[in-house]
């Protein structure tokens, strides 16, 4: 059967399981409640060992097969973080929680993932151990980057790992894959420009950072269209502009831009950084002026290995009969990245149907999602560790 059985026949339970963690979000590294809603669970499960906070409150639990006879360790990840938005969707498990809900899928990726840890449990139909890693603070507190830093490759021997996100607009239950650059990275910029303040009426006695500034911006978003390969894909974008003045007679003495820069490529990366440095810096002193860039690494690309790539196309293939095996990259960023920096390992795509997308505030993770999901988190297990 492509859907698991055994998994199909506990959807319901594992619905309710999202439902209460829909209606109950938490951000960031503070998922406490959600964390013990896990450990509870694998408490449950008889799973073999539970560890709790790793990478801060992430939790890691382990099931050892019915056999272990070439010691292989396989990671299964999933997200367990909201996000500060106000929910919209009337749903009666909407977030009980005032300014915070899970917009973005997470409640249904940690409990697909405890369905999968319960049917493995069960049956440990596998040769070797499956660790499930339960993640905080993926958006945008780097708790990937925690756990990594905490040793959780090197502590449970982790070789390969899997992670999964929803996609809105895929149709319920279908998946999406590619090898290479699936997520972009993303890094942040902040660019303070000082000039001499003064009268609008006298220009020639001030330094007008708010002309300066408006240079820089022009001449950021050259470097897209004239230092990046036009098959490449990066994308930068100034989202504030503001000044120490607000008054229309006065020339600021001070602006400040904020942006983003998105890449495939780690080469380009670098680039972006260096040529945003450059052309600040610049422009800037061209006018008399000084620009200082505070430049914030954010997540790196999600690169999937090419072998892992093909290893979780064909379980999404058996699970689902559908598989979009070279789906074109999109340029939101993901910190199952710094994962797939440390070991060899894959991100994959599962469909949400016609819903809301993700961060909107009608969003809703679709439970018809649910046995694919989970099915594909156990086939992973039990392909990449077959039974002896």
């Amino acid at each position: 059967m492509p859907i698991k059985n055994r998994l199909a026949d506990m959807k319901e339970e594992i619905t309710g399981w999202r439902r209460h963690l829909h209606a109950h979000p938490e951000l960031l590294f503070d998922v406490h409640q959600t964390a013990a809603f896990v450990v509870e669970r694998l408490r449950e499960f008889g799973v073999d060992d539970i560890t709790t906070g790793i990478g801060r409150t992430g939790v890691v639990a382990t099931i050892k097969g019915k056999t272990d006879t070439a010691g292989k360790v396989i990671g299964l990840r999933a997200d367990m973080d909201a996000l500060p938005i106000t929910e919209a969707t009337g749903l009666d498990y909407a977030s009980t929680v005032p300014g915070k809900m899970h917009a973005c899928g997470h409640d249904g990726h940690t409990a697909m993932l405890l369905g999968a840890a319960k049917y493995l449990a069960e049956t440990r139909n596998f040769d070797g151990t499956a660790v499930l890693i339960f993640q905080p603070a993926e958006e945008g507190g780097g708790g990937g980057r925690e756990m990594c830093a905490d040793g959780m490759m090197d502590r449970w021997n982790i070789q390969e790992v899997y992670g999964m996100h929803n996609t809105p607009g895929l149709p319920v239950g279908q998946f999406a894959i590619r090898p290479g650059a699936l997520l972009a990275s993303s890094d942040e910029f902040e660019i303070v420009v000082t000039g001499k303040g003064g009268h609008a009426a006298a220009p020639h006695d001030a330094v007008d950072t708010t002309l300066v500034a408006s240079q820089i911006v022009v001449s950021l978003h050259s470097i897209v269209s004239r230092n990046v390969d036009p098959i490449k894909r990066v994308v930068l974008t100034v989202g504030t502009f503001e000044t120490d003045s607000v008054a229309s007679n006065i020339i600021a003495h001070t602006a400040r831009l904020c942006g983003t820069v998105r890449t495939l490529d780690p080469e380009y990366r670098a680039l972006a950084e260096a040529r945003v440095r450059r052309v600040a810096e610049d422009i800037a002193s061209a006018y008399g002026a000084t620009a200082q860039v505070i430049w914030t690494p954010g997540y790196p690309a999600t690169i999937n290995s090419e072998t892992e790539t093909q290893h979780a196309a064909e379980a999404a293939l058996a699970v689902s009969g559908a598989v979009d095996d070279a789906v074109d990259p999109i340029m939101p960023s993901e910190d199952f990245a710094f994962m797939l920096e440390e070991r060899p390992g894959a991100y994959i795509f599962l469909g949400n149907g016609d819903t809301a997308q993700c961060h909107h505030p009608a969003y809703n993770f679709d439970d018809e999602a649910i046995p694919a999901g989970s099915s594909w988190y156990a086939e992973m297990v039990e392909r990449r560790m077959p039974a002896r």
